[in-house]
């Protein structure tokens, strides 16, 4: 079953010069389940195609529905409500609140969502035992590995139980260890509870483990290949 469909999505940035079609009448859609990779040399859109996913940018055109709702005919509250109870995010700059825990940091989305204290506390918990730091709820990021600020944003963006998660670069800045490790924790995750991963990425590591590669050019679709 399709939980994003995209329809002739297009994303222009004009300058005083030149237009800039970052995204370029993308049609594609996406099953409940995937673990998909965008790939593409940079410039190529692959960012600007997850933002406007997840509803981070205005397309110029175009559709995105999740779920049978338009995301970009939502506007102001009703959009950020959307993204905070559907999708999750793992940045590549981590994007971890640096005075708060770990265990805080995953918290704080739920806490915007309205959840009690028992319940943050309890799946808190076990989203960062499931990504292996237990022992580590109340280490704030400058004592976290890089690595290990990752798992916390995986945690993160695990913790609003969303329809899906977009990760921008999110292996950018780890070493192959720590690399590998995340990447058999997202595995892990995706085939045992389901879980949609969608990746843009150069890493040769993370194409590996993908079961769809769709590459991006220039804005556009090149190839669309399941594995």
């Amino acid at each position: 079953m399709s939980i994003i469909k995209i329809n002739n999505l297009s994303k222009i940035y004009n300058s005083t010069q030149i237009e800039v079609r970052a995204v370029d009448g993308i049609d594609l859609s996406f099953e409940q389940g995937e673990f998909t990779a965008v790939v593409g040399p940079s410039g190529s859109g692959k960012t600007t195609f997850l933002n406007l996913l997840g509803g981070l940018d205005r397309p110029t055109s175009g559709q995105v529905i999740v779920d049978n709702t338009n995301i970009w005919e939502l506007s102001g509250r009703k959009l950020i409500d959307f993204r905070l109870n559907n999708i999750g995010f793992v940045f590549q700059a981590y994007n971890l609140i640096p005075v708060l825990t770990a265990k805080e940091n995953v918290e704080f989305i739920m806490e915007l969502q309205g959840k009690s204290r028992e319940e943050r506390f309890d799946r808190t918990k076990s989203l960062l035992e499931a990504v292996g730091l237990g022992d580590r709820l109340d280490s704030r990021p400058n004592k976290l590995s890089g690595g290990q600020q990752q798992r916390v944003a995986v945690a993160r963006a695990l913790a609003s139980k969303p329809k899906f998660i977009l990760a921008d670069e999110p292996t950018a800045n780890l070493d192959s260890k720590s690399t590998e490790t995340l990447l058999d924790m997202m595995e892990t995750l995706n085939k045992e509870e389901n879980i949609t991963f969608i990746f843009s990425t150069h890493d040769a590591r993370v194409m590996k483990k993908a079961r769809r590669i769709v590459t991006m050019e220039d804005g556009k679709i090149l190839s669309d290949e399941i594995k």
